[in-house]
């Protein structure tokens, strides 16, 4: 048994994430409810993290993107996310890791977190140290990215 501790942080995040991946699962099993969408902001280098090249180019740190009323061919897996989203009138498919997410917010229902998104994989269990967990956010933090 380590004597560094529990890693508190990491299952915190873990559950949150947890949380979102449960939303976006039904979200792509019955769409979206009322006025329920989400943004989400992920890391664009994230590695498993696909776009197209000219989204790379423009967003070469972060992206912001809205799951709203067009979007397209929602797939949720364990690890990742995917969908169809329009860019200049042409649709575009993007793969983005849970692992890149940064921040997903419902402002419909004034529901935001923040995420500490690593290039690393997690941490073994018996690592010590670290960042905070994931937070509650204001949704002000999504109308400055936008």
């Amino acid at each position: 048994m380590s004597d560094q501790g529990f890693r508190y942080d990491l299952m915190i995040e873990e559950a949150l994430l947890g949380v979102v991946r449960r939303i976006m699962r039904q979200a792509a099993a019955r769409g979206l409810p009322g006025d329920h969408h989400f943004y989400i902001t992920f890391r664009t280098g994230h590695p498993g993290t696909d776009i197209p090249t000219v989204l790379l180019e423009r967003y070469p740190d972060e992206m912001t993107i809205v799951l709203q009323y067009q979007f397209w061919n929602l797939e949720v897996h364990d690890d990742r996310f995917e969908v169809m989203l329009s860019f200049s009138e042409r649709r575009e498919r993007l793969v983005i890791p849970f692992a890149a997410v940064t921040a997903f917010a419902d402002p419909s229902v004034k529901f935001g977190l923040t995420f500490k998104a690593s290039d690393a994989s997690p941490p073994d269990d018996d690592d010590a140290g670290g960042e905070s967990p994931g937070e509650v956010i204001s949704l002000d933090h999504f109308r400055r990215k936008r």
